[in-house]
């Protein structure tokens, strides 16, 4: 015997299926947008250059990353190298937090030397330091120096430094000068002999608190960091330019080079700058990580396929049971 369908059953499968339809398109529209919104994210932040800080160590000055600088200008990007005071790091790094205000945008900050101790400190307070660059530097954890990192990791620095007696507006203290006779072996040994007697002429020297002063913050905790290791360095030893890179998880290369790589190398110390300027989204530290990362994102994404999947089932049952309502 056929089947009539009763009356008005058709019309009400078919708003059933209707509605089922709608749900299907509400749940589409939760996945996708987060997925667009981010997207359109990243590529906003990718268009920006970073301005690079360039931030030079003791017994130099900040023309020693002349080579860096024109090598970064020709590429387009914005390139500031301020004067390191050399007066202590609670002092210089200050200053260098003061420069960094002045930046608007993004900005990649790098150290050689003792200015990498200055920028582990500077950069703590400000968010817009996307990266960390540390070029055969110090990178104190706090409670460290740079006198107590150089006792677990003893160098030639030791044997080539004089202490000289200053004075200046009522205060008093001590520098410390390279020896002009080691400033070739021990600080610049891969550049020509002539250009190290220029340095020790012109080498600016660093107060003692500079190296004694124990850091307060560390800012490559929680920013990420990109590490040159000088594998011939005689000023930092090698080991302790590996141990600190290691510890903060840091982005390392290593080269065959004198303590002053930005000098004898620039394309080497150019090429990891761009690496750290170039990080669409630069993952932070694995050490900084602790207790539960709360990811906004990802929060927003699940709550979405929760309630789609809610809105899907409550689709699928209104349907099931106007079917079984239509049914002879």
């Amino acid at each position: 015997m056929p089947a009539f369908p009763v009356p008005g059953s058709r019309s009400r499968i078919h708003r059933a299926h209707v509605m089922a339809a709608g749900c299907a398109v509400a749940l589409s529209t939760v996945l996708t947008v987060p997925v667009a919104a981010d997207a359109g994210k990243t590529t906003t932040t990718a268009t920006i250059k970073p301005t690079i800080v360039l931030v030079h160590g003791a017994f130099a000055d900040a023309s020693s990353w002349n080579g860096v600088v024109e090598r970064l200008e020709r590429r387009g990007y914005t390139v500031i190298a301020p004067a390191n005071p050399l007066r202590g790091l609670y002092s210089d790094s200050t200053y260098i937090a003061s420069v960094l205000d002045s930046i608007k945008g993004p900005i990649v900050l790098a150290g050689h030397s003792y200015g990498g101790a200055v920028i582990s400190t500077a950069a703590a307070a400000n968010p817009r330091v996307k990266s960390l660059v540390y070029v055969s530097a110090l990178m104190p954890d706090v409670g460290e120096s740079g006198m107590s990192l150089g006792a677990k990791y003893p160098s030639e620095l030791g044997t080539a430094t004089k202490s000289v007696p200053y004075r200046a507006g009522g205060v008093s203290g001590t520098d410390l000068y390279l020896k002009p006779d080691r400033i070739h072996s021990v600080f610049a040994a891969d550049l020509p002999v002539n250009t190290a007697r220029v340095m020790a002429v012109t080498q600016r020297p660093a107060a003692t608190t500079a190296f004694s002063e124990t850091a307060k913050v560390a800012a490559w905790k929680h920013i990420p960091s990109w590490f040159l290791v000088a594998k011939q360095d005689k000023t930092i030893n090698p080991d302790q330019e590996r141990f600190e890179a290691k510890r903060a998880g840091s982005h390392t290369v290593e080269i065959n080079s004198s303590h002053v790589a930005m000098i004898s190398h620039p394309d080497a110390v150019t090429a990891l700058l761009l690496q750290a300027a170039t990080a669409a989204d630069p993952a932070r530290p694995a050490l900084a990580a602790t207790g539960t990362t709360h990811d906004a994102r990802a929060e927003t994404a699940l709550t979405g396929i929760a309630a789609g999947t809610l809105i899907a089932g409550t689709g699928a049952i209104l349907l099931g049971r106007r079917l079984r309502r239509s049914r002879p």
